[in-house]
């Protein structure tokens, strides 16, 4: 196995551990084990050229997510990106251990670790392209339920704020989506509405 390869069998090892499941096509997956799947799959979309550090960053963006509990913070905003910050250092660390594991070297994990941690977003255009798919993984695969969560003034400004943070590259791909009439209508909404 080449290294790539032994680290995605790792990562995924890893984020098969989590305790909560979702439900896609009849089958259940592992909650973080299928998102990182489809934040990969995402990647390689929109960028068939990725190079070897962002595809190693999509499959291990949020590893091990469940072991941070949001419960365990404050309510509020200021609780929510503690939690958040907390999380993207939790993964960057796991991730480190398990590139040196395989034998990566430094400036590989290095350039990993800066895609996950998001620095310099909207001018790396590889830190950009992990926040479009990001984005879109949100559209596709957990919108629905979270419109089931929220009153629709929340969901506008959900919307409004996952829109601010796309390319516009991204943006394209997320409007050629299938949405949900609800989810359409809400997308609608906050487009017209941001102006």
């Amino acid at each position: 196995m080449t290294k790539i390869e032994q680290a995605f069998q790792l990562f995924d090892a890893y984020n098969q551990q989590d305790p909560s499941t979702i439900m896609w096509d009849g089958k259940h997956y592992p909650s973080e084990y299928f998102y990182a799947i489809q934040l990969y799959e995402w990647v390689k979309k929109l960028n068939p050229e990725a190079s070897e550090p962002l595809l190693l960053a999509s499959r291990c963006q949020h590893i091990g997510r469940w072991e941070i509990d949001r419960k365990t913070y404050p309510e509020g905003r200021v609780g929510y990106l503690t939690w958040r910050n907390d999380q993207s250092h939790f993964h960057a660390r796991k991730a480190t251990e398990i590139l040196q594991s395989v034998g990566y070297d430094a400036d590989i994990i290095a350039r990993v670790n800066e895609i996950v941690l998001k620095k310099r977003l909207k001018t790396d255009t590889e830190v950009q392209t992990m926040e479009d798919a990001l984005c879109l993984v949100f559209l596709s695969f957990q919108y629905d339920d979270l419109i089931k969560k929220h009153a629709e003034e929340k969901m506008i400004n959900i919307l409004q704020k996952t829109w601010a943070k796309m390319s516009e590259e991204g943006r394209k791909v997320a409007l050629s989506l299938s949405y949900s009439d609800v989810g359409q209508m809400l997308l609608n909404k906050a487009l017209n509405a941001a102006g």
